[in-house]
C-alpha cells in the first residue's frame, strides 16, 4: 500500500475510534435485534406484509419493538421513507396516526392498495379477486392493452407470459374502480417471479434464457413461473389474508385500540419535509436509502415500466432520490432550501466525514476507484441526510425520538461509520444521541472488497435519537 494512502487510513481510524469513545457506553451490543427483523425476512409469513416483496423493508416485529421500547403509545409518527408503508400500518394498527413521505411510485401502489382494503371499498375488490379466481377472465380476453418496456426491461417475460400480461391488463380494464388497483396491485407482486429476472441490489440481475449476456458468470434463477400459477396463487394469498383465513391472521384480528389514520405525502423527502407545520410529530422511524450504490429505479424497474413510468421518468426519479447511487448528480442543497445552511455547516464541520471524503476524492484523481462517482455519491449522502436531520429535528416534539435504520459501508478500503457521522451530525443539529444499538452479526464487506482489503465486518445498526 503506497504511504500516502496508508497515511491517510490511519489517520480515518484514529478519528473513528475518538468518535466512538465519545458515544461510548451507548454503542451498545442488542441482542433482541437480528437480520430478519431488521430486514424483509420476517414480514414474509405476516398478512398483508407478505403481499409484495419488498426487499428494502423492515419488519413490522422490528416497528412493533421499537415502539414500545420508546414507549410510543399515542400521537403521530413520520416516516420520510416510507416504501412499502411497514412503518405505517405497523403504528396504525397500535392506534398511532401516522404519516409517510414516499417517491417511488411502486411504494405509493402497496401503500395505495393495502388502504384500499381497509377502506369501504374492499368488500367489492375481495369480490373481484375471487370472481376473477374462479373464472379467470384474463384467460379469454385479447391481449389488446399495451405493456410498457423501459430499456432495461426489454425482453423481461417469456412470450407467453408477456402475452398473459397483456390479456390480464385488458380484462382488468372492465373491473370498477374499486377493482382494478387491487388486481394491478396483484400483477405487480408477481412480475419478478414470471420474469427472466431477479433483484439484486444495484440492478436486475437476468437469467441465461433472457438471451441477455450479463458479466461472465452464467445465471440460473431457477423455476420462471407460469402467469397463471403465479397470479393465482397471489390472488389466494390476499384473500386468505383478509378473511384470517391463514394462521398468522393475528394481524386482522381486532387491534387493541382503534387503528390510527395513514396518510401518504407523494414525493422526496427533501421537498415535503420542509412544508409540514413544526413540532407536530411525536416519533419518526425510517430507514433510508443505504449508501450502498444500489438503484432502485433499476430493482424496481419491471414494476415501474407496468406503471407507465418512460425513460425520462425513469431518470428523473433517480435524480429526485437521496444520493445513494454513482448516477446520482450533486444536488444544489441552498438553491432547493436556503435555510439548510446550519444542515450544510453541520456535514461540514465532522472531522471524520470530510477525512472520508478528502481521502475518496484523491483516491479518484490517482484513478484508484473501480466507478468515479463514488466520492460524489458519499458526498451527497451526507449532505442530504444532514438536511433530513434538520427537518426531522423541526417536525419533532420536544423529547420525541427518532428510529433509524442504516448500514455502514466500505469504499477503496475505508471503512464508513454512517452510524457514528450520522449521530454526530445529530447532535449538532438538536438531537440527543440515547443508543446506538448494533446487530450480534456484523455484515460483510463485498467481495470485491474482501480481495483487495480483506474480510471486514461492518455494523449494521438502528439509531434512538431523540429531540432534545
Amino acid at each position: 500500500m503506497p504511504a500516502e494512502q496508508a497515511e491517510a487510513l490511519n489517520a480515518i481510524a484514529g478519528l473513528d475510534r475518538d468518535l466512538l469513545r465519545h458515544f461510548g457506553c451507548k454503542v451498545v451490543v442488542e441482542p433482541v435485534l437480528n437480520r430478519q427483523m431488521v430486514s424483509f425476512q420476517a414480514n414474509k409469513v405476516r398478512p398483508a406484509y407478505r403481499w409484495y416483496k419488498y426487499k428494502e423493508a423492515y419488519s413490522a416485529a422490528l416497528v412493533e419493538y421499537l415502539l414500545d421500547r420508546g414507549a410510543v403509545n399515542s400521537g403521530v409518527l413520520l416516516d420520510p421513507f416510507a416504501g412499502s408503508g411497514t412503518t405505517l400500518f405497523a403504528a396504525s394498527r397500535l392506534g398511532l396516526d401516522a404519516d409517510g413521505i414516499e417517491l417511488l411510485p411502486i411504494g405509493q401502489e402497496i401503500v395505495a392498495a393495502r388502504e384500499l382494503l381497509a377502506g369501504p371499498c374492499a368488500g367489492e375488490a375481495l369480490a373481484a379477486l375471487e370472481r376473477w379466481l374462479v373464472s379467470e377472465p384474463w384467460q379469454s380476453s385479447p391481449a389488446t392493452a399495451p405493456l410498457r418496456e423501459l430499456r432495461i426491461t426489454r425482453g423481461a417475460y417469456p412470450p407467453a407470459t408477456q402475452d398473459a400480461i397483456r390479456r390480464y391488463l385488458t380484462a382488468l380494464q372492465q373491473e370498477s374502480a374499486c377493482a382494478q388497483p387491487i388486481l394491478r396491485f396483484a400483477l405487480l407482486c408477481v412480475l419478478e417471479e414470471i420474469s427472466f429476472t431477479r433483484k439484486d441490489g444495484q440492478y436486475l440481475r437476468w437469467d441465461h434464457r433472457s438471451g441477455r449476456r450479463q458479466g461472465k458468470k452464467v445465471f440460473d434463477k431457477g423455476a420462471i413461473q407460469p402467469f397463471a400459477t403465479a397470479i393465482r396463487t397471489k390472488l389466494t394469498e390476499i384473500i386468505q389474508d383478509h378473511s384470517g383465513a391463514v394462521g398468522q391472521g393475528e394481524l386482522f384480528a381486532a387491534p387493541p385500540r382503534p387503528p390510527g389514520r395513514i396518510r401518504l405525502l407523494n414525493g422526496s423527502c427533501l421537498d415535503v419535509m420542509p412544508t409540514l407545520p413544526a413540532q407536530q410529530y411525536d416519533a419518526l422511524m425510517t430507514s433510508p436509502p443505504y449508501c450502498n450504490r444500489y438503484d432502485y429505479t433499476r430493482t424496481y424497474a419491471l414494476e415501474l415500466a407496468l406503471l407507465g413510468a418512460d425513460e425520462h421518468e425513469l431518470s428523473a426519479l433517480r435524480q429526485a432520490m437521496l444520493s445513494c447511487t454513482v448516477e446520482n448528480r450533486a444536488k444544489d442543497l441552498l438553491a432547493i432550501n436556503p435555510a439548510w445552511r446550519t444542515a450544510i455547516e453541520a456535514a461540514d464541520n465532522q472531522p471524520l466525514l470530510q477525512a472520508i471524503l478528502r481521502y475518496l476524492f484523491r483516491q479518484r484523481e490517482l484513478g484508484l476507484l473501480n466507478n468515479d462517482g463514488i466520492p460524489r455519491m458519499v458526498r451527497g449522502y451526507f449532505y442530504e441526510m444532514a438536511c433530513v436531520i434538520a427537518e426531522a429535528a423541526c417536525l419533532l416534539k420536544p423529547g420525541a425520538p427518532f428510529f433509524m435504520v442504516n448500514d455502514n459501508v466500505r469504499y477503496a478500503g475505508v471503512s464508513i461509520s454512517v452510524d457514528l457521522i450520522l449521530s454526530a451530525m445529530a447532535e449538532s443539529l438538536g438531537f440527543e444521541v440515547e443508543h446506538i444499538l448494533v446487530l450480534p452479526n456484523g455484515k460483510g464487506n463485498s467481495s470485491q472488497q474482501m480481495g483487495q482489503h480483506g474480510r471486514e465486518a461492518l455494523r449494521k445498526c438502528v439509531y434512538i435519537w431523540r429531540k432534545a
